[in-house]
């Protein structure tokens, strides 16, 4: 029997390239759902190839549309809503549940999944920088297995197999510094959407890229660290490695350290995340560790500030990481709307978390009101 997928967020580009995954592995794997917020002629295309026993559209406005683009092709359900994302994924016959949705959106879809014993791939990182303490709770009651995509995570996951109990000494995660590494805060202060959206060795969606242009990303990498290995934020050091060959490291209480290497490319944790612990043949480029040295340098955590702002809401805990997810993700719209500005965004969110409502013991009902909460401040501080 191949192995039933639904993928939140189909037409981003995690979304796109599991399903090139998909592709290759068509004999092991088939796409049973695929979902998308708004992009509704591209998860049209995307079911009328890998036909879907349903799509789901988030954003209901944009239901009629998708119905009509798909009113030929009867086997295909299509609904709309939140409530649909939350039921699709409980479905009996997926086995796993790819979490490519951007953003807050992701936490509620991947708490029902868990909930319905789903191995969940998780390529949404906030789902555990906002929740990570109560996605971990509820992994452990319900039996659920969290199988990292990002490709940091990957690397430490693939590093951790075989070693069962070994105690983590420290975690090393790579970042690639964004293309703004060697500018000044001046030169910062200056940048444009355009300039941060050329990321030098990725390629993400926008809010990723601009997300790895302030180095938040990595920030919401460290908390998402933590709840998945179970190691305090304070034995995770982050290496700023242009070439983002080296993924990511551990290190080990003998000294030893195991890291993961590779090209650049999300396939291959993706299709980790589906054959764990199995791995198939994928058609990428092979690394070449001839062609170039390999670099690592501490983050400056005074120029890119958001990235010490995620670790001091680690440090807080508690709704802080919701606050800081909140407020960044109004600013990153706000700076590829032209709202603010590049070195904006930090003083936004720093003043966000000083005015939200701190709660050191948050519930599921707190989150959501945190993150409502922390949005509409940030809107304020940046009109």
């Amino acid at each position: 029997m191949k192995k039933q997928i639904a993928i939140l967020g189909s037409t981003g580009s995690i979304g796109t390239q599991a399903l090139q995954v998909i592709e290759e592995h068509s004999d092991i794997y088939e796409v049973y759902c695929l979902t998308a917020n708004n992009s509704t002629k591209k998860l049209a295309e995307q079911a009328r190839k890998f036909k879907p026993a349903a799509v789901v559209i988030a954003n209901e406005d944009n239901y009629d549309e998708l119905k009509d683009l798909l009113s030929d092709m009867p086997d295909i359900k299509v609904y709309a809503g939140a409530k649909a994302l939350e039921d699709i994924v409980e479905s009996g016959p997926i086995n796993i549940v790819l979490t490519a949705m951007v953003g807050f959106a992701g936490l509620n879809p991947t708490i029902h999944a868990i909930k319905a014993r789903k191995t969940i791939c998780l390529a949404n990182k906030e789902t555990l920088v906002v929740a990570g303490e109560l996605i971990r709770n509820l992994a452990t009651k319900y039996h659920t297995p969290i199988i990292p995509v990002d490709s940091e995570h990957s690397a430490i996951f693939q590093s951790l197999v075989g070693e069962d109990d070994n105690p983590i000494e420290k975690i090393l995660l790579t970042a690639s510094g964004g293309p703004f590494r060697n500018f000044t805060t001046e030169q910062l202060s200056k940048v444009t959407k355009a300039d941060a959206l050329k990321h030098p060795t990725w390629d993400m969606g926008a809010k990723i890229t601009i997300d790895s242009a302030t180095m938040m990303n990595k920030g919401f990498e460290v908390i998402e660290a933590k709840w998945l290995f179970g190691v305090d934020a304070s034995h995770i050091q982050v290496l700023v490695h242009p070439q983002s060959i080296v993924h990511s490291a551990v290190q080990f209480q003998d000294g030893a350290v195991k890291a993961q290497l590779g090209v650049p490319d999300m396939r291959i944790p993706i299709q980790y995340a589906f054959s764990f612990p199995k791995r198939l043949h994928l058609s990428c480029d092979r690394i070449d560790l001839f062609k170039q040295p390999l670099e690592f340098s501490e983050p400056d955590l005074e120029k890119f500030r958001c990235l010490k702002l995620a670790f001091e809401a680690i440090k807080q805990g508690g709704n802080m990481p919701c606050i800081v997810n909140a407020a960044n993700e109004i600013v990153n719209r706000g700076f590829l709307e032209d709202k603010c500005s590049f070195n904006d965004m930090s003083d936004i969110i720093e003043s966000t978390m000083k005015r939200v409502t701190f709660d050191k013991n948050p519930t599921y009902d707190v989150y959501v009101q945190t993150d409502k909460e922390a949005r509409l401040i940030a809107k304020e501080l940046m009109k």
